[in-house]
C-alpha cells in the first residue's frame, strides 16, 4: 500500500548494477554526510567518476555557480532543534526549509568524493528541488485523506495560490529527515523478491502533526522515460529522465496499518493497477 508519483526531469545518472544513484535526491541535511568507507562498490564508483569527470570552472579556478537559494513550500517544525547551520542561518528570513544553492550543492558533492562538471549542477539542483516538492505533496495527500482537520486547522501561510493553502499549513510541518540509501524498506525488499528493481535511494521524513511525530518512508525508483512528442521540450539540457517516488506512512502504529490497508484497497478497486 502506498501513495506514489512519477516525476520527469533531467540529470546525469550513474549505473550501478541493479540500482542507479542520482544527485537529484539530496536533501540539505544529507549534504553534510560523509562517505561510507566500508562500501567497496561506492569507493570504486567514486574513483571511476574521478577519472571520467572534468571540472568546468573558469581558468582562474573561480566557480561561477550561483549562491542564491530557493525557499521550499515545506514548513519547518517549530519543535526542530537540530537544524543544520545553513538552515539556522535562513530561519530568520523564512519559516520554510531552504534548498541549497548550486554552489553549496557542488561543494557538498565534492566532499562526498564526487567530481561532477559544474555545468550539470544547475540542472541537478532543479531536479532535487522538484523531487522534494513532489514528496511533500504526496505526504499532504495522505494527511488530507486521513487527517483533514489538521490541514484545515489554521496556521497556513498567506498570499499563495488557492491550491497552496494546504502546502503552507503550519499544522503539518517537517521536523527532520534522514537519507537511508542502503537501508531498504520491507516493502522494497518484498517487491525486489517479486522481480522488481530496488530503489536507488530511501528517505525517512518525520513530520510534526500538531505536536505528534509521524514518520513517512519514501522510496525513490528510476522509471521509464515517457515518449516525447514533436512539440515537447525540456527546460533542462541533459535529456529527460523519469523518477517514481513511493511515499507512505511507516508502519509504526495501528493507525498507519489501517491507512495503508485502506489506500491499498482503494487503489485495487480503482482498477488503475490494470492499466
Amino acid at each position: 500500500s502506498s501513495s506514489s508519483s512519477s516525476s520527469s526531469s533531467s540529470a546525469r545518472e550513474r549505473d550501478n548494477g541493479k540500482t542507479t544513484t542520482s544527485e537529484a535526491n539530496f536533501m540539505p541535511k544529507n549534504l553534510d554526510d560523509g562517505v561510507d568507507e566500508d562500501d567497496d562498490d561506492r569507493r570504486k564508483k567514486i574513483e571511476e567518476t574521478r577519472r571520467r569527470s572534468s571540472f568546468s570552472s573558469s581558468s582562474s579556478g573561480i566557480s561561477k555557480l550561483s549562491k542564491l537559494r530557493e525557499t521550499s513550500s515545506i514548513p519547518i517544525s517549530q519543535r526542530a532543534t537540530d537544524l543544520p547551520k545553513h538552515q539556522q542561518d535562513e530561519k530568520s528570513r523564512t519559516k520554510n526549509w531552504t534548498y541549497p544553492s548550486p554552489k553549496m550543492f557542488y561543494e557538498a558533492i565534492k566532499r562526498k568524493g564526487w567530481q561532477p562538471p559544474e555545468t550539470d549542477i544547475d540542472n541537478v539542483v532543479k531536479i532535487h528541488n522538484v523531487v522534494n516538492e513532489r514528496c511533500w505533496q504526496e505526504i499532504l495527500k495522505w494527511e488530507k485523506e486521513f487527517h483533514p482537520k489538521t490541514l484545515s486547522g489554521g496556521g497556513g501561510g498567506g498570499g499563495g495560490d488557492p491550491g497552496e493553502e494546504e502546502t503552507n499549513n503550519a499544522s503539518v510541518s517537517l521536523l527532520r529527515f534522514k537519507g537511508k540509501p542502503r537501508d531498504y524498506s520491507p516493502k522494497a525488499r518484498l517487491l525486489n523478491a517479486l522481480g522488481y528493481k530496488l530503489p536507488f535511494d530511501r528517505h525517512d521524513w518525520i513530520i510534526d502533526r500538531n505536536g505528534e511525530d509521524v514518520r513517512y518512508v519514501i522510496d525513490f525508483y528510476n522509471a521509464k522515460v515517457p515518449p516525447q512528442g514533436k512539440g515537447d521540450s525540456s527546460s533542462l539540457e541533459v535529456g529527460p529522465i523519469a523518477m517514481h517516488v513511493d511515499v507512505r506512512p511507516a508502519l509504526d502504529s495501528l493507525e498507519a496499518f489501517y491507512e495503508r490497508a485502506y489506500m491499498q484497497m482503494k487503489w485495487i478497486s480503482s482498477g488503475r493497477w490494470m492499466r
